[in-house]
C-alpha cells in the first residue's frame, strides 16, 4: 500500500515540477529507481504486490515471497529470500537506478541499501524500520547505507536524528484516510448483515503464519460474545478467501473484501497487532490488540524489546489508551471481557475514543494557511528534489 501511494504521489510530484529522474519502485521491501536525464515520465522497478503493479511497478520480485513473520519462522525461507534479493540487485545491476527506494521490511532493506551504497546510488528509506523498538544498535545500518531517511511516526525523527541519521517525519500515509461514504444500511444489505447488531471487525493480520496463530483465538472469542453480535473479517490481499473460510468452518463469520468500511461501521474490533491497528484509529473504531508468535519467537525476542508498549497507536500516545493482548494473555475469555467493557456507551469506551483522537491528531502535520498534503507527497517533493541533487552533481 504504501508503495503504491509513493508511485502516484511522484508521478503528481513530476507533472508539477520536471524531474530528471526515471524512476523504479519497490513496495514494502526495497525500491531501486533508475533515472533518465531529460524525461519527465517516471519508470519504476522492483519488489512489489498487486497495487505495485497496478501503480505501474514493473515487480521483478513479489512481495508476497517475502512476507514471512517471526524469528525462527524466517529460517526455512531464507535460501529463497537470498535468491529473491540476489535477482533484484542483478536487475538493478542491469538498469542502472540513479536513486534507490527502500520501503520498511528491514532484515531484506538494509542488505539492499548496503550494494545501493557500494554502488554510489543515493537511497531514501520510506516507513524506517522500527528500530526504536529492538535492537537500537541497528540504526547505524541507516547511517552507514542511507541518504535519507524518511519516517511516518513523529516521535522516530529525533530518534534517529540523535542517533545521526537525516530523518523527517512526513506524516503517516493512513492519517488522511477518507471516510467510507456507504451508509450501514447499504452495507448491511449487501453483506446481509443485521443493523440492529452490534457489529465487531475481526483482524487476526496479514500473512497466513499470524492468521494460524490469532484466529482460532479470536473465534473462540467471538462465540463467547455470542449471536447477539455480527462478526466482520476482513480479507487482506496477501490472503487466500477459501483459506479463510476454512480457518473459520461453520462459525457464523462474514468475509468482507476491505477494512475500512469493515472498522468504519463496527462498534468494535479485535485486531492484531500492526497496521490495522492505525486503521482502526483512523476510523475511530475501539478495540482490543492482540498478537501471538510461536514460544520460541517470543523467548528469544521479549528481551531485546525497548519498548513499553506493543500496540502503535499506544506508542504514538505514549499510553496504554486500548488494553494489549499478548502470548498468554492472549485468550478468548481475556479478549471478550475487554470488548465487552467497550462496546456500550460509557467511561471505558468514551475514554478509548478520547486517546484515538489524540493519535489521529499526532499522525498528521498540521498545515496553518496551505491546503492539507498526503504524506506520500510530502516524501515525493523530498525524493525529487535528492534526485535533483544527485543529477546536478552528475
Amino acid at each position: 500500500m504504501y508503495g503504491a501511494q509513493l508511485i502516484k504521489a511522484l508521478h503528481r510530484a513530476a507533472q508539477r515540477k520536471p524531474a530528471e529522474l526515471h524512476s523504479a519502485g519497490q513496495p514494502g521491501a526495497a525500491v531501486p529507481t533508475r533515472a533518465n536525464v531529460n524525461l519527465e515520465v517516471l519508470d519504476f522497478f522492483g519488489v512489489g504486490g498487486d497495487r505495485m503493479l497496478a501503480a505501474g511497478c514493473d515487480t521483478v520480485v513479489d512481495a508476497k515471497d517475502l512476507a514471512v513473520v517471526g524469528i525462527t519462522e524466517i529460517l526455512g525461507h531464507l535460501p529463497k529470500i537470498y535468491g529473491l534479493y540476489r535477482h533484484l540487485i542483478k536487475e538493478a545491476d542491469r538498469r542502472k537506478p540513479d536513486l534507490a527506494i527502500v520501503i520498511d521490511s528491514p532484515a531484506f532493506n538494509w542488505r539492499v541499501a548496503r550494494e545501493m551504497q557500494k554502488r554510489k546510488i543515493p537511497t531514501v528509506y520510506y516507513v524506517a524500520p522500527q528500530f526504536w523498538a529492538w535492537r537500537q544498535g541497528r540504526v547505524r545500518l541507516l547511517r552507514d547505507y542511507i541518504d535519507k531517511a524518511l519516517v511516518i511516526f513523529p516521535f522516530e525523527e529525533q530518534f534517529y536524528r540523535d542517533r545521526g541519521v537525516d530523518a523527517t517525519f512526513v506524516g503517516h500515509p493512513l492519517a488522511e484516510l477518507p471516510r467510507p461514504t456507504i451508509e450501514r444500511t447499504d452495507y448491511a444489505a449487501q453483506f446481509k448483515l443485521d443493523p440492529a447488531k452490534h457489529w465487531i471487525a475481526l483482524m487476526p493480520g496479514s500473512r497466513v503464519k499470524e492468521v494460524r496463530m490469532n484466529l482460532p483465538i479470536i473465534l473462540e472469542a467471538a462465540a463467547q460474545l455470542g449471536p447477539a453480535h455480527e462478526f466482520l473479517l476482513p480479507v487482506a490481499p496477501t490472503l487466500d478467501r477459501v483459506f479463510l473460510q476454512k480457518q473459520i468452518g461453520q462459525q457464523h463469520i462474514t468475509l468482507v473484501p476491505d477494512a475500512l468500511p469493515a472498522l468504519w461501521h463496527s462498534r468494535a474490533g479485535i485486531i492484531a497487532s500492526g497496521t490495522a491497528t492505525v486503521e482502526a484509529a483512523m476510523m475511530n473504531t475501539p478495540f482490543v490488540m492482540v498478537y501471538r508468535v510461536s514460544p520460541l519467537t517470543y523467548l528469544l525476542g521479549k528481551s531485546r524489546v525497548k519498548i513499553p508498549h506493543f500496540a502503535m497507536v499506544n506508542l504514538i500516545a505514549g499510553e496504554e489508551i486500548v488494553p494489549e493482548l499478548v502470548q498468554h494473555d492472549f485468550t478468548a475469555q481475556n479478549v471478550a471481557a475487554q470488548i465487552n467493557q467497550i462496546l456500550p456507551e460509557g467511561q471505558a469506551r468514551d475514554r478509548m475514543l478520547d486517546g484515538l483522537a489524540k493519535v489521529r491528531t499526532k499522525l498528521r502535520i498540521s498545515q496553518t494557511g496551505s491546503p492539507p498534503q498526503h504524506p506520500a507527497d510530502r516524501a515525493a517533493k523530498i525524493i525529487l528534489e535528492l534526485a535533483n541533487r544527485g543529477q546536478a552533481k552528475s
